[in-house]
């Protein structure tokens, strides 16, 4: 078949080389325009847009897929399908009915629960204990068409965004070429989604990363491990100085025990840890990152910074 793929970060980059690997016939890329990064705030190309130069693959990076003259450079490249992955636009109908089979897309979560655009991190904030991939045809709505395929995975109890990442990375590639060697038998046994049951995943912020130690000690767990390794959970002491008194929270873990403290108290520091009371139970931090520093472990921060995280004072 003829294919035309659609992704920008890493994540899409790993299913395009799969099908490259597969010998597919990619006749196409599409990818997000470059955007600055960087200290430079140079624009850089996408991690797609990278493996499709290597590969001497035509790369079509519109700001949208709206307009008549896109539309009509899309229909010129005749796909068959195409597959889309991490791509950042939302593609009108009418680009939807290019491809003479449709569009397919790859959706790290198991739909309908998580549509949207953080559906890993959503999966681990929440608690679920399972995730996967779904290849799905695509519709007009957000993540809302019929399921073809889909593979399921364990979320682990110290489970971080980034190694669920690398799970669904994995999987991800191996579903979409399962579906493609047989996509008629697949198309046709499609199930579509409950909407009765769907949840969204919002994107993240850096904002919502500000810990509240109000909030239970497993739910702040699960958002130190959910934001890990963007937008990372953070908390701030009024020990440092203003403007540079921001910690990024690694790493931590729930342990037993209950204090009358108010929350965001530390009650003891050892080389173990950080114990932290919160609305609900004990939390202590293992790993920190202070301002202009690397992440450390509790036994150097403990040493180094008794300033901050001695018993008695608070995290806020």
């Amino acid at each position: 078949m003829r294919i035309v793929f659609a992704g920008t970060p890493d994540f899409a980059a790993q299913h395009l080389q799969q099908l490259l690997d597969e010998s597919h016939q990619v006749v196409g890329v599409y990818t997000q325009p470059d955007r600055p990064a960087g200290r430079g705030k140079k624009p850089q190309p996408s991690a797609v847009k990278k493996l499709a130069l290597e590969h001497q693959l035509p790369v079509y990076q519109p700001e949208s897929l709206k307009s008549d003259e896109d539309q009509a450079a899309l229909a010129e490249l005749k796909p068959d399908v195409m597959v889309v992955v991490a791509y950042g636009l939302l593609l009108p109908q009418a680009v939807l009915d290019i491809p003479a089979k449709g569009c397919l897309n790859v959706h790290g979560s198991l739909l309908p629960r998580w549509r949207g655009a953080a559906p890993i991190q959503r999966a681990i904030w929440a608690g679920d204990l399972e995730s996967g991939v779904c290849i799905m045809q695509m519709e007009a709505g957000l993540d809302t068409g019929p399921v073809l395929h889909e593979e399921r995975c364990a979320i682990t109890p110290d489970e971080t965004s980034a190694s669920l990442y690398h799970k669904l990375e994995s999987l991800g590639p191996k579903a979409l070429i399962k579906v493609l060697k047989d996509l008629d038998g697949y198309q046709s046994q499609a199930k579509p989604q409950s909407d009765a049951n769907a949840t969204y995943a919002k994107k993240l912020t850096k904002q919502e990363g500000k810990i509240d130690w109000t909030q239970p000690a497993a739910f702040i767990e699960r958002c130190v491990r959910a934001f890990n390794p963007w937008p990372m959970s953070w908390c701030q002491s009024e020990h440092l100085k203003a403007g540079q008194n921001t910690l990024k929270i690694h790493a931590a873990e729930l342990i037993q025990g209950a204090s009358s403290k108010g929350p965001g108290t530390i009650i003891n520091s050892t080389h173990e840890g950080i114990d932290v009371v919160t609305g609900d139970g004990i939390l202590r931090i293992t790993q920190a990152q202070m301002p202009g520093k690397k992440a450390q472990p509790a036994s150097t921060l403990v040493n180094g910074y008794s300033n901050v995280f001695s018993p008695g004072l608070e995290l806020q």
